[in-house]
């Protein structure tokens, strides 16, 4: 291999900063990496502000593919290269230590598919990023149900809130923000599903990896994430996580997704709290 890990970032006219701030942090790793920008936006003008050489790539598409398509843009380049491979978002900050943890990590545990960090606010609070996989309740609830003991309601098992997020446990979906994957998994799984534009993406690869292998919460290690909830502000985006949610639900079942039954069972059955809720 000549990479212990790849990295591939999507851009959409992204913030400077940003980048910037990924590029500092990622080479300062003790690991042999390679680094790839996937740029969604209309112009290639951010190629300016990015130097390449021969551990960072910068690619246009010319279009807005969305997000697990820019992903698998830069995957198909990086097959066979490289040990591990990072989805990463532009909007996350780090330190460059956690890398190389994980790193080992996946290294020791081959049984393990994915793994992914802990995920904070910018104000230190928890984000919820390890889930259960969804029902349509779910969706609907969090989008058209206005009434917070409600949300909460739902959200509370969905969302694994009755955990402390503080030991290492099993979970059939993470958020996409910062999701460390093992090489050969990624292969066998063909990458993202590219009928989903963005949003639902990530559930579906974590719910494919988790099938045949281990899809680790690991909160030994943490990141800070901005998450703009764009979809909640945005009509554009939020048409997008409809649809695409309606794709994901049409691909894996609706109420009547037993699969989704059996592996949520699994993942609470790590919790006596959350076994009766």
């Amino acid at each position: 291999m000549l990479f212990n890990l790849t990295i591939s970032v999507v851009l959409f006219q992204t913030d400077k900063s940003e980048i910037d701030a990924v590029i500092r942090t990622v080479f300062e790793s003790q690991l042999k990496i390679k680094l790839y920008f996937v740029d969604n936006s209309p112009t290639d003008n951010l190629k300016e502000l990015i130097s390449e050489n021969e551990n960072l790539e910068y690619i246009f598409t010319g279009e807005n593919i969305g997000f697990g398509s820019g992903h698998n843009v830069a995957i198909n380049i990086a097959k066979g290269i490289s040990e591990c491979h990072l989805i990463l978002n532009a909007d996350v900050n780090f330190d460059a230590s956690i890398l190389e943890e994980m790193y080992l990590f996946m290294k020791e545990h081959k049984e393990v598919g994915l793994l992914a960090p802990k995920v904070l606010n910018p104000d230190g609070s928890i984000q919820y990023s390890a889930k259960l996989l969804p029902s349509p309740a779910n969706l609907i609830v969090r989008r058209f149900v206005p009434i917070k003991s409600i949300q909460n309601y739902f959200d509370y098992r969905y969302e694994l809130k009755f955990s402390k997020f503080d030991r290492i446990i099993e979970v059939p979906y993470v958020m996409g923000c910062f999701m460390f994957i093992n090489c050969d998994v990624f292969k066998q799984i063909n990458g993202f599903d590219e009928r989903f534009f963005m949003y639902p993406e990530d559930i579906d690869l974590t719910r494919r990896i988790h099938k045949d292998h281990k899809t680790l919460y690991y909160p030994k290690v943490s990141i800070i994430h901005k998450h703009g909830r764009g979809s909640y502000s945005n009509y554009i985006l939020l048409y997008y996580h409809i649809t695409s949610m309606i794709k994901y639900f049409n691909k894996w079942g609706w109420f009547f997704d037993k699969q989704r039954r059996e592996i949520n069972k699994k993942i609470l059955s790590q919790f006596d709290e959350g076994k009766n809720e």
